[in-house]
C-alpha cells in the first residue's frame, strides 16, 4: 500500500461560542476563539490517499485531479469564508473547531475520491495545532 498526501491552504474565520452559555463561561472555555468579532486563521489541509500505483502511470491517483477534487469540494467553500454562517456543509450551531471540520471535510471529499482510498485528513489551525481523521466514526 502506499500513500500520497495532497497539501491545499485556505483562510477562514470563525467564533466559537455556545449561546446557552453566560459570557464568563464561553470565555473560560473558548478564551480569544470566543472573541465577539471573530477571528481567523490560515489553515493547512492536507489530504492523504491510499492504493496501488497503477502499473502504466504509475500513479494511485492523478494528484491534479486530487487538488480540483478538494478545491471544488472543500477549499472554494471554505476559503475566505465565515465558519459559523458561510459553509453549507457545516451544520448550524457546531462548534467550527479544527476536529469538526476534518471529519466533515471526510465526508465531503469520500465520495469523489475513486480508484484509491481516502486515508487521513489532516488539518493544521495554527503551526502548532492539527487535527487528523482517518474515517472512525
Amino acid at each position: 500500500m502506499v500513500y500520497i498526501t495532497r497539501r491545499e491552504r485556505f483562510n477562514a474565520a470563525h467564533k466559537l461560542w455556545v449561546e446557552e452559555w453566560s459570557a464568563e463561561k464561553n470565555i473560560a472555555t473558548f478564551g480569544k476563539c470566543s472573541n465577539k468579532n471573530w477571528h481567523g486563521h490560515n489553515y493547512d489541509l492536507f489530504v492523504t490517499v491510499k492504493g496501488r500505483p497503477d502499473p502504466i502511470t504509475g500513479f494511485i491517483i492523478d494528484v491534479k485531479q486530487l487538488s480540483k477534487i478538494i478545491k471544488k469540494e472543500v477549499v472554494d467553500k471554505l476559503d475566505h469564508s465565515n465558519l459559523n454562517l458561510d459553509v453549507d456543509f457545516i451544520p448550524k450551531g457546531m462548534q467550527p473547531t479544527t476536529e469538526n471540520l476534518v471529519i466533515l471535510i471526510w465526508k465531503q471529499l469520500s465520495p469523489h475520491i475513486q480508484g484509491c482510498q481516502l486515508h487521513c485528513i489532516k488539518l493544521y489551525e495554527t503551526e502548532n495545532i492539527f487535527a487528523e481523521y482517518y474515517g472512525e466514526e
